[in-house]
């Protein structure tokens, strides 16, 4: 995944101490060269409208995840009026404190940010602001979390979604609204039809293609040779079925109905394929979730890893852990690296392909795209993958949250969220919380 691109732009006016204010830009942007960003932009200080206009229309056709500008001395509101009207990207304001010393206030940093502030709020506009020196410890911290919301703000609004079929009678769970999903996050839903568009798409994958896949995918994993080949060449075939409708259709995500007709109809299980989609970064929800598929989304472009859409169902109390599983759909790279990943059948409908596992230990962030209000909310949590006994067949891991796993559970049922919830490898809550924000979105933290 390509890094979090800035776009830097200094801005100040002549009557101050140019000199010195190009200093400080420099120095900020030299720091900035320690994080895993692109930074873009320009290093010449800005210093009249006109352009600003001109830098502002050169980025327009192609904003970035982050539009920094950089207060090197006071200015009037008009620049950066005139950047934002023409660049569609998150704004952060950085001012610069400077020295007291009894004479020349020689860039008046602040003021400027100020100045552009009350403009911007009157305006309806939303922005962050750092007041900090240009070499200050905290700042590349802030702007790569905010770069990162901003990335995956893009990433959804440039994304297409799969709903393949329809999803189960009483799972309200998985409700959704394709206009709302389009007005929030400039997401398009794509529907397909189990009976029309995939099955038989599946069934003509080639025979080489299945047994390269097979091939492949035995060196990933023990059993499979130990399963029933015409079911587990099903579930291959439907693999390659996503893989060739996400090509042809730019498809970025699939929430699929999972269940009865693949069993029904196609005499296998879904969950192998959509586990496989999902660990190269397409991911898919079980019973046609598309708000689950959004929220891995959402993960993965800001981890830049795989995200796994999973049910909570049980409590390890001697762990101070939740259970967290689904039948065999966790992205493959999630397994713990102590012992090689296995394959399953499906414990109710007894057919494969299913990968069996328990995640690797690790720090994690945990998220749901909740309507269970009435309205979008955000649900966020951080907590730890850890190691223990598996709980059950399929994948699964003991997720501890950095609270109480009985609290967790009191919210989850008191709030009506989702049964479905997702998780990513590292700790991004602070990003996601910026993205809900950019986004619109209440918060329910989940998080201590």
């Amino acid at each position: 995944m390509q890094k979090p691109r800035i776009a830097f732009l200094p801005i100040a006016r002549t009557t101050f101490d140019v000199e010195f204010a190009k200093e400080q830009s420099d120095q900020a942007r030299q720091h900035l060269s320690q994080i895993p960003i692109t930074l873009d932009g320009q290093s010449e200080l800005i210093t009249d409208l006109q352009s600003a206009q001109r830098i502002a229309k050169s980025i327009s056709s192609n904003p970035p995840d982050l539009l920094l500008v950089f207060q090197a001395t006071f200015a009037d509101s008009t620049m950066i009026t005139a950047l934002i009207e023409e660049i569609d990207a998150p704004l952060l304001l950085w001012a610069v404190p400077e020295e007291h010393t009894g004479g020349r206030l020689r860039l008046n940093s602040f003021c400027g940010i100020n100045l552009a502030a009350h403009a911007l709020t009157r305006a309806g506009n939303q922005y962050e602001t750092i007041f900090a020196p240009p070499d200050d410890p905290q700042a590349p911290e802030k702007i790569l979390t905010l770069a990162l919301a901003g990335r995956a703000r893009n990433a959804l609004r440039n994304a297409r979604l799969g709903r393949v079929g329809e999803y189960p009678n009483g799972f309200e769970t998985c409700l959704l609204d394709p206009d709302l999903i389009r007005q929030v996050f400039g997401l398009d839903v794509v529907q397909f039809d189990l009976a029309k568009d995939i099955f038989p798409l599946a069934q003509q994958i080639e025979t080489s293609r299945i047994d390269t896949i097979q091939t492949q995918l035995g060196g990933r994993v023990a059993g499979l040779d130990e399963l029933d080949p015409a079911a587990t060449r099903g579930t291959l075939s439907v693999y390659a079925a996503l893989q060739q409708i996400a090509t042809k259709k730019e498809i970025n995500g699939f929430a699929v109905r999972c269940w009865p007709e693949f069993f029904t109809e196609m005499g296998c299980a879904a969950c192998g394929a959509m586990s496989m989609m999902s660990d190269e970064m397409i991911p898919c929800s079980c019973e046609a979730d598309v708000n689950g598929t959004i929220t891995q989304m959402m993960l993965q472009s800001i981890s830049g890893q795989p995200a796994f859409g999973t049910d909570i169902v049980s409590i390890d109390d001697e762990r101070d852990a939740v259970v967290v599983w689904h039948c065999g759909l966790a992205p493959l790279s999630m397994a713990d690296t102590q012992e090689m990943p296995g394959v399953t059948i499906h414990s109710n409908r007894k057919l494969p392909l299913l990968f069996e596992f328990t995640l690797k230990p690790g720090p994690v962030t945990v998220a749901r795209l909740s309507e269970s209000s009435g309205e979008y909310r955000l649900a966020i949590g951080r907590g730890e993958i850890v190691r223990g006994p598996k709980s059950f067949s399929g994948t699964s891991g003991l997720l501890q949250f950095d609270r109480p796993a009985r609290e967790i559970l009191d919210v989850i049922l008191s709030e009506g969220l989702e049964h479905h919830i997702s998780i990513t490898y590292g700790d991004y809550a602070d990003v996601l919380i910026a993205l809900a924000k950019l986004l619109n979105i209440p918060v329910l933290q989940l998080i201590n």
